[in-house]
């Protein structure tokens, strides 16, 4: 069984997780106070102010303003998807990473819709992970590799951050971390996924069961958890939001692999977060649960279960909108 050699990849984290900056209430506030002063009935644009004065919170800029959004689509393989836990094979992630460089993947036509910023970020696909029921997913080294690698999605002036996943078997091992912290069996925390039928659903509740009574013993350091049950993706995912927070850039949540690293990273410190958006409430009722937990009201509601981001990405549409919804009636009001 593998085990760490170090703690101190873990330990620079932690401390980082330590000196969280704060965001700008003065910006948030002055946002609602232009809305409050603008020619419509006081909070009729709803949860659309909330989320202006939430953008301008964490960018620091009142009225806000997003002008160079970035998704970025971290793509993984699981040493766990050979136990047919998913209804698509293994090299389906590879396909699917090439579907989006050539153009015609879902996520592909969001982000042209919105004038969105897109990378996908290939974390070793033709090296899978290694199987959680019998191993540790990653050694602590290269977990923390990961996830300083996953800091870099948020170089080059990025101002609204979008995150997701791409990976056969993502779902399984998000349900295994989501286990490992908050309890309970398997069946619990899985669900369809990418269209996992009944019986499917047993193996994949299963798998997290045996994962879980494996590394058990290590569920009370959410940063073990991460990397002996966690995917790649899962650990450049928590690396980004951190990076984010660091750098006060506004963070939109999508997907299994997002919502277990925000997860783990609000069991190290409940405060992390300030700065993110869950994307659309997710269909998985253990997903939709974790969601919840986080404290995160999701943005949108449609019945959305496809990976690469495009819940993230659809909600940045809404959250362009609501910037300028807040700087063109901002420059209505009377000085």
């Amino acid at each position: 069984m593998t085990s760490s050699t170090s703690a101190l990849p873990f330990d620079d984290f932690r401390n980082l997780m330590r000196e969280l900056p704060a965001g700008d209430a003065a910006a948030a506030a002055r946002v609602r106070e232009l809305f409050g002063r603008a020619d419509k009935p006081a909070g009729s644009l709803g949860r659309m102010e909330g989320l202006a004065a939430w953008l301008a919170e964490w960018s620091g800029r009142a009225p806000p303003a997003v002008n160079r959004p970035l998704v970025a689509i971290f793509a993984g393989t699981h040493g766990v998807a050979g136990r047919a836990v998913s209804p698509r094979p293994i090299e389906a992630t590879a396909r699917a990473v090439e579907l989006c460089a050539a153009g015609g993947a879902a996520i592909n036509q969001v982000c042209l819709a919105h004038d969105l910023g897109l990378k996908v970020f290939d974390l070793a696909l033709d090296l899978p992970t290694q199987d959680i029921t019998r191993d540790a997913s990653l050694d602590e080294r290269a977990c923390a590799a990961t996830m300083a690698f996953g800091m870099e999605a948020v170089g080059g002036g990025v101002d609204l951050l979008c995150l997701g996943d791409i990976g056969v078997g993502g779902s399984t091992v998000a349900s295994a971390i989501l286990c490992l912290l908050h309890g309970g069996a398997g069946a619990d925390w899985v669900g369809k996924g990418s269209g996992a039928d009944a019986d499917m659903l047993r193996r994949k509740a299963e798998t997290v069961d045996a994962a879980v009574a494996l590394h058990g013993a290590h569920r009370r350091d959410p940063f073990e958890v991460l990397r002996r049950v966690g995917g790649r993706e899962c650990a450049a995912i928590a690396g980004a939001i951190i990076a984010a927070r660091a750098e006060k850039v506004p963070v939109i949540l999508d997907g299994h692999a997002s919502i277990a690293a925000a997860s783990v990273l609000h069991a190290v410190n409940p405060a992390i977060l300030g700065h993110c958006m869950v994307a659309a409430r997710p269909v998985d009722a253990g997903l939709a649960r974790a969601a919840e937990t986080l404290g995160l009201a999701p943005l949108l509601d449609l019945q959305l279960a496809h990976d690469e981001a495009v819940g993230a990405a659809l909600a940045a549409g809404l959250v362009r909108a609501a910037a300028m919804l807040s700087s063109g009636m901002a420059a209505a009001v009377p000085a």
